[in-house]
């Protein structure tokens, strides 16, 4: 069990989805794959893309304006702003402080998260500390990408498999006893190569080299990747639910990281979750990177899925090679007006 002064939850929830749709059979059209293919090895039918000149902070801003609303809080009372991203606007500035600066956040300190996948659940917990500690009321994290911007759509060993989108969490003090409960994050570094991109930072910067060998596209081992993802999810969930003092037998809601149908079942079969408490949408919107969990968490929580006082457990992986887990036992304040 996590030792704290104060007891730290979500309260408002929110997602954004672009609303261009590229289906299996639109892929069949320009790479050499079918959809029969896509959806028995991934589960994936269809994904999200941005339209041009859309970036992550405008995706970003407006699934967090909705979890704002969700909260019932105004931009004014956000005190930080953590957003979880591997597709930045930019290098420098951070694309946080340009959400920020979008949603009018003007009290808000702003920074950017990389863990890849893992990267929401590594921001809840980050910034629940924050608020644990009394040095912030407020937290917004953010999980959001344009991946379609990184990706060779000549490759299909990767394009068919992500897609773009953004979630978002309002974080605050609960009442003792609910929010999160337990938590598990870590790293194998020793994996990296196995889904990067190469090139654009300060070991292979840009150059014409660099573009005419695409280096600065996704490039994915696909079958070590899912060799680590299958042990690693149920592993990392198990250690989060034993400090939280708890066992698979309480889990009411599993969210899972939406990258492959087959991790998802590989994963709730080690929790011995049966699969209508687990939360799936990986197959309208594919793998969205350090967005799906949120995405799938808003859904879960807007069809009924999530009550209140239910244990939800988060789980991702991503490139890093990273994990990270999270158990909640759910918090849903009575809105009802007297």
């Amino acid at each position: 069990m996590l030792e704290n002064f104060k007891s730290v939850g979500i309260i408002g929830t929110g997602s954004y989805l672009p609303t261009k749709i590229v289906t299996n059979q639109d892929l069949e059209k320009t790479v050499e794959t079918t959809s029969e293919w896509i959806v028995d090895r991934t589960g994936i039918k269809e994904r999200r893309i941005a339209d041009p000149g859309i970036a992550t902070s405008d995706l970003a801003a407006l699934a967090a304006e909705k979890a704002m609303i969700d909260a019932g809080v105004t931009a004014d009372e956000i005190d930080l702003i953590i957003l979880a991203t591997c597709t930045p606007d930019m290098g420098v500035v951070s694309t946080a402080c340009l959400v920020q600066d979008k949603i009018k956040a003007s009290k808000a300190a702003a920074f950017d998260l990389s863990a890849a996948c893992s990267g929401f659940a590594y921001g809840l917990v980050v910034g629940s500390q924050c608020i644990k500690t009394g040095l912030y009321k407020k937290v917004l994290v953010i999980g959001a990408e344009t991946l379609s911007r990184i990706l060779d759509w000549t490759d299909r060993n990767t394009c068919v498999l992500f897609g773009d989108g953004a979630g978002a969490a309002v974080l605050s003090e609960v009442p003792a006893g609910y929010g999160i409960l337990g938590v598990d994050l870590g790293a194998q570094g020793s994996g990296a190569d196995f889904l990067k991109v190469s090139a654009g930072g300060s070991r292979l910067p840009a150059t014409n080299e660099t573009v005419n060998q695409r280096q600065h596209f996704v490039t994915m081992n696909g079958s070590e990747v899912f060799k680590f993802a299958v042990k690693v999810m149920g592993e990392s969930a198990l250690r989060a639910l034993d400090n939280a003092g708890l066992s698979h037998t309480d889990i009411d809601c599993l969210v899972p990281h939406q990258a492959n149908i087959r991790i998802i079942n590989s994963a709730a079969k080690r929790l011995k979750v049966p699969m209508e408490k687990v939360m799936v949408n990986v197959d309208k919107y594919g793998n969205t990177s350090a967005a799906t969990i949120p995405i799938a968490l808003d859904e879960a929580i807007k069809c009924n899925k999530i009550k209140n006082d239910d244990i939800v457990v988060l789980v991702g992986f991503g490139g890093g090679l990273t994990w990270a887990s999270c158990v909640m036992k759910w918090y849903e304040e009575d809105k009802t007006i007297v």
